[in-house]
This record gives C-alpha cells, structure tokens and sequence, in this order.
C-alpha cells in the first residue's frame, strides 16, 4: 500500500467488500483499456527544489504563446498588476470560511462588494456570490424558472448560444425533469415570433437569451419581457459580464434574472480556468436563488460589519429542499472581480468596450477589403467585440496556418464549417491587427 494513506490492505478489502467487487481494477471497467496506463507514470524521481523549478520551467517553455483574436465566451482582457496583488493579500485570501463572521471580514466584505457592483451593473436587486462558470449559472437560471412556476416545466431558449452552454443546460435539464425548448435561430438571431407564440400557450416557465449572441451579435429584445409577463413566465438575459459598460443591462430588457460568465473582468484565460459565473435577480426570486447572499450590518460597537444573510444550500437544508446541488463559491474569482471593477470604475470598463469595439471594426472592415472573407450574416446587425465571418477557401486550413505563424485566428463556428468567430479585446494593437491582415494576404 501507500505510504501515505491511512487505510491497511484489510481496510480496503473490506470497503471493496461492501461495494461487491474484488480488487481496485473492477472500479475502472468502464475506462477503455486503451485509456489505462500500462506502465509507471513519466516522472523523475526525488529532485531537488532547484531541480523541480527546472524541470518545470523546461515545460513552460514550450507552450507557444500565440496572438489572441478567439473570444467565444473567454476573452483576453488585461488583467491590471494590482489585481492579483490585492487578492493574494491575508486580509482577504484567508483560509477561514464565510461562516464563521468573527474572523472572516474580509472575504465577506469582497464578496459583499462584487455583489453590489454585480446587483448594479446588471440591473437586478441582488446578485449571489458565485457560480462556477457562466454555463452553470445558466442552468441554475432554468431551474430558477421552474421553481419559481411550480406546475410548469417547460423553458424555452434560444439557439444563438455556444454549443458549450448549450449542453450544460441541456444536461442539467434532463436531470431535472424540465422540458427545454430551443428557438431557432434566424439569419444569426433568435426567432421572437416563434418565441412569443410557444410563450401564448400559457405553459412555459421561462424564456432565455443570448447577449451578446454566440456570433457575436447584439439582439433586439423588445417587447419579450412583456410577452414573457403577460403569459406568466420569467424572462432570462445570459450576458457577457463586460459588455453590461456599454449594452442595455438585462434589467433594462425588463429581465427577471440576469446570468453569463464574468471571465470578461480581468480573469486571465488561465487555460480553461477557473471562471466565474454570475446570478443575478429580483428581490421577489431570492427565495429560489442559489448560492449565498451576503449583507452589511454593525457589530454591538456600532462598527460596520459583514456576515452571511441567506444560503439556500444543499450543506444546510435537506437536500431535497435545496435549490441547488452546487456548493462552492468561486471567492478567489470574486475577488478578482470586485478588485478590477473597483479599479476601473464605470468610465474604465467603458474605455475597455470601446477600444475593444473600435479595434474588432477595424479588422471586420480589413477582413472583407482583403476579399478572401464576407459577412455570415445581414452587415446591419450590430456587434460589439466579436463577430462571425465566412471565408471563402478552407477555414480550417486558414487557422492552422496562422498559427504557424504565431496567431490565434477565431474558433470554429458552431454548424458553420466555413465560418470562424473572430474577438478583439482592448490588448489588440493596430499593430497586431495589422500583421494578422499581411500575414492572411500572404497565404
């Protein structure tokens, strides 16, 4: 046995026992064996730390780093040095829980703040504090749907979101016994007709969005919260948490719940992660929110104070009764966030939309002068960062291409093979922008 594990070898027979099989192997037949290791693992033995920093700088070297016109849902923001200079500090990364409101201040004065920026930049009465990534906050938004309307398990949803969200939500509603709808999409954006008329059959819980949409494009919600209202049924707006700068926030749509990633508020990509997720709503959905709430209030001195006000979670309720299965917050991220929003401010995040804005145009126009390319959709939908091109050889090659040449054009767009979704952020130079163009009209 292992040295380091506690249990014996008359330990383990007897948990395998009770589980009915007979040796450690029978807990992995399901993994195929051409996924099984058949020899020890690649590792070198006992090493200095010296040696390990080595051998680990080595690694490291040989990632090639490429210039990053891919957005999809993560997008590379700069990250401010002051951002993790601050979270790393005691006061704030400590390694009590929430719970425990004597001695953890100051992450529950963090999370206090991200949740009143969030509440504010949304146009929602609360935000929670957090949710894992924006896929999972926006199944936890069907499953608020549904609580909220107690006999109704249909949600509908539009077609324009990524393919990753898609089939989170889709897992979870399969779960969970709801009956999840799709909107087809229309020339690039959500069919409202169809919506408003699945949404006159008086039995839908709720309808959910896209904004920016899965192309990039900036939709025309008008009118759908009222149809929503009108017929009982909760309307939900997902958005990408930096572009709520300079987009009508889902509060102004007339949204009951607001939900997306919050990657977009200088969390490094981090290759794949952690995000963060956002959830946000009105006051009168906050008994079917998950997560925990946080309020302000005042110790018996009169000294303003922090302490945790509500947590609908499974750890202190019957899991029954729970509204959700997810039990960890993403607080180091909610820190992240609440440092660069602080630090940025309104008029900030706005100058990040509008270079990002400005430098995304400028290669959609560069794009099309070179004639290899032309727009997958109408060119009077508006976008903001991020847009969807066709191109008129081999996207695929084109991309396999560029990388070769240190740039990172785009990812595929979903059922569109000749199309790729291009992102700009505000860390796009003309300069680089530039040499993208020159490079392509190279090929």
């Amino acid at each position: 046995m292992y040295k380091y594990f506690p249990h014996t070898s008359d330990d383990v027979q007897q948990m395998l026992e009770v589980i009915g099989v007979q040796i450690l192997e029978e807990l992995y037949a399901e993994v195929p064996e051409e996924l099984k290791l058949k020899g020890d693992l690649n590792i070198p033995s006992e090493k200095s730390e010296i040696e390990v920093r080595q051998i680990i700088g080595d690694l490291a070297a040989q990632n090639k780093p490429l210039v990053c016109f891919a957005g999809g849902g993560v997008y590379d923001h700069y990250t401010p040095s002051v951002v993790p200079f601050l979270a790393g500090r005691s006061e704030f990364s400590t390694s009590y829980t929430p719970y425990q409101a004597e001695i953890s201040q100051g992450t529950l004065q963090y999370i206090f703040e991200y949740q009143t920026m969030m509440a504010d930049l949304t146009g929602m009465d609360i935000s929670n504090a957090s949710m894992y990534d924006g896929s999972t906050a926006t199944a936890e938004a069907m499953l608020m749907c549904v609580h909220a309307a107690k006999k109704r398990n249909k949600v509908l949803i539009s077609d324009t979101f990524s393919p990753q969200v898609m089939r989170v939500v889709e897992t979870y509603a399969s779960f969970h016994g709801v009956e999840l709808c799709k909107i087809v999409a229309k020339d690039g954006v959500m069919d409202k007709a169809v919506a408003i008329s699945l949404l006159e059959k008086d039995d839908v819980a709720g309808l959910i969005v896209a904004q920016p949409n899965h192309y990039g494009i900036i939709e025309d919600f008008t009118g759908l919260a009222d149809a929503c209202h009108a017929h009982k049924s909760l309307f939900v707006v997902n958005t990408v948490a930096s572009t709520l700068a300079v987009l009508r926030s889902p509060g102004e749509w007339g949204a009951d719940i607001a939900c997306g990633d919050a990657q977009s508020m200088g969390i490094p990509m981090n290759y794949g992660g952690p995000y963060i997720g956002y959830l946000c709503t009105k006051e009168a959905l906050v008994r079917k929110m998950p997560g925990r709430l946080v309020g302000a209030t005042t110790d018996a001195e009169g000294r303003r104070a922090f302490v945790l006000t509500m947590q609908a979670r499974e750890q202190h309720i019957r899991r029954e009764k729970a509204t959700s299965n997810i039990c960890t917050a993403q607080g180091f991220m909610c820190l992240y966030v609440a440092c660069y929003l602080s630090l940025l401010g309104e008029k900030g995040l706005r100058e990040v939309n509008e270079q990002s804005y400005a430098g995304a145009h400028y290669l959609h126009d560069r794009l099309l002068k070179t004639g290899k390319f032309e727009d997958a959709f109408d060119a009077s939908l508006p976008f903001l960062n991020e847009f969807t091109i066709r191109v008129k050889d081999n996207a695929q090659q084109m991309r396999c291409q560029l990388a070769q040449k240190g740039i990172l054009f785009g990812i595929p767009t979903a059922n569109m093979p000749d199309c790729l979704t291009i992102a700009v952020t505000e860390k796009r130079s003309k300069e680089e922008i530039d040499s993208l163009i020159s490079n392509i009209l190279s090929l």
